[in-house]
């Protein structure tokens, strides 16, 4: 048994009897039925997740995976591939939009770098390093198989870094110029979607680019022919290196009952990938907004979540989930401070 299929076996099936005790309290709670709607199914879905009748959710992790595409030269994106570098740069000096609402929200952080192309020395960068860049999937698959699980592995031990500083939630984001056409075909491999019904235009592309992009999805997937059976054969030959980690990420976190609030178009397909892996990581899984891509909508529904926000975001980088999480966190306060009619003195009929 490897590694990988190890921590598979970990995830645990989700804990109906804390989800029942947590209903029936807040069946309790000074308030008509229901009266609160989803934040009331969002407490037992927690409380099924991490096995607490009382869950806690403080304080989230943010984990932002960074790795750079070689198909970022065929010209699917609005921005040179040296930005993924610079902005990287930019996250550890606290400065890019998931910094900013991170704090907001007093969230643990790590920017981890599995691969890009131009190697970023800076204090806070966690050097994962798999390779310089995936390859450009239109003349070349993106890495190894072996590269793809090691993609992967790296998430699962980040993820476990996280959990063991405190995070009670995790979020994953990305950057990497190139990723939206890399995970456009992953999820048209994974699911069989149309290029022309999931690709979006990423970082503004022109329409020009928009339909050059949605040719270099179906080109790559034609050349390479991934199997949608074997999920690491489809990241290996069209994903990309932060892709898996994410993956990897929600593995790891499902593993210790940590739920996972799930960002944008990226970091969704990441976890449809773990998910195609082991099937019970989807019981973690909690929908944080729904972005401006057009394959996010489609990923969501295949993944059966509603999202809790949807701002017209398109981001990434986690922004979308930790904007979600005080949302979250409400449902959790709901449970432990809300009173009861009988602590409150208030009839109930």
């Amino acid at each position: 048994m490897t590694d990988l299929e190890k921590q598979l076996g970990m995830i645990e099936p989700l804990n109906r009897e804390a989800a029942e005790q947590t209903r029936q309290h807040v069946d309790q709670l000074t308030k008509p039925l229901g009266s609160l709607g989803r934040l009331e199914t969002l407490a037992v879905e927690l409380a099924a997740m991490t096995g607490e009748t009382f869950p806690v959710v403080t304080p989230p992790g943010v984990i932002v995976f960074a790795a750079d595409h070689g198909v970022a030269r065929e010209g699917v994106s609005a921005y040179p591939q040296e930005v993924t570098a610079q902005m990287l740069l930019n996250l550890t000096n606290g400065g890019a939009g998931i910094n900013v609402f991170a704090r907001q929200i007093g969230a643990l952080q790590k920017f981890v770098d599995v691969g890009v192309a131009v190697e970023v020395d800076a204090p806070g960068v966690s050097k994962k390093r798999i390779k310089a860049s995936s390859g450009n999937i239109l003349r070349e698959a993106a890495m190894t198989r072996e590269e793809a699980e090691r993609s992967i592995q790296i998430g699962i031990e980040s993820a476990h870094e996280i959990v063991a500083e405190g995070a009670k939630v995790l979020i994953v984001g990305e950057v990497g110029i190139g990723n939206t056409t890399a995970s456009s075909a992953i999820l048209s491999a994974l699911t069989g979607a149309d290029p022309d019904e999931i690709v979006g235009r990423g970082t503004g592309l022109t329409d020009e680019g928009w339909q050059r992009k949605k040719a270099v999805v179906r080109e790559a997937l034609a050349l390479h022919r991934p199997d949608a059976a074997d999920p690491i054969d489809v990241l290996a030959k069209v994903g990309g290196m932060e892709i898996g980690a994410m993956a990897g990420a929600v593995i790891g976190a499902a593993s210790r009952r940590v739920p996972i609030l799930l960002d944008g178009f990226i970091a969704t397909v990441a976890a449809l990938l773990a998910v195609r892996l082991q099937p019970a990581a989807a019981d973690y899984l909690i929908g944080g907004h729904r972005s401006q891509e057009p394959g996010h909508a489609f990923v969501l529904k295949a993944l059966g979540k509603e999202p809790l926000l949807d701002l017209n975001l398109r981001l990434g980088e986690g922004s979308g989930a930790a904007l979600a999480f005080p949302i979250v966190e409400a449902s959790t306060r709901m449970v432990r401070e809300m009173a009861t009619f009988a602590s409150a003195g208030v009839s109930d009929r």
